[in-house]
């Protein structure tokens, strides 16, 4: 699926960030995030990213998960892989993989 760009996200998380492997271990915060649903501050491996709660059972990410967050500009167009609670996990036409919040595009068709 592709989607168009209709707002840049603020970055509030910006940084790359390594893949983490399945089987690593997540401390979650207690709380999720205000603003996204099913999505929860944690640490891994002394990073501070966000994670899907679904990406988490017993304490360890059940799939390799990378958080880094996509840095695009109004107009751009973008590959999306996956959907996780109104995020997308998505490509731009560099060839950079990276999250972002669905309300920042619209889907078009090509």
């Amino acid at each position: 699926m592709k989607v168009k760009v209709i707002r840049q996200n603020k970055w509030e998380h910006p940084g790359e960030f390594p893949t983490f492997e399945k089987g690593t271990s997540v401390i979650l915060a207690k709380d999720e995030d205000v603003n996204f649903s099913g999505w929860y501050a944690c640490d891994i491996a002394g990073y501070k990213p966000y994670v899907p709660k679904a990406f988490v059972n017993d304490g360890k990410l059940i799939r390799d998960y990378n958080p880094t967050e996509l840095i695009q500009m109004e107009g751009d167009i973008l590959e999306v892989h996956e959907i996780v609670y109104a995020w997308l996990l998505a490509t731009n036409d560099k060839g950079l993989t990276g999250w972002i919040p669905a309300e920042c595009v619209m889907s078009i068709n090509s």
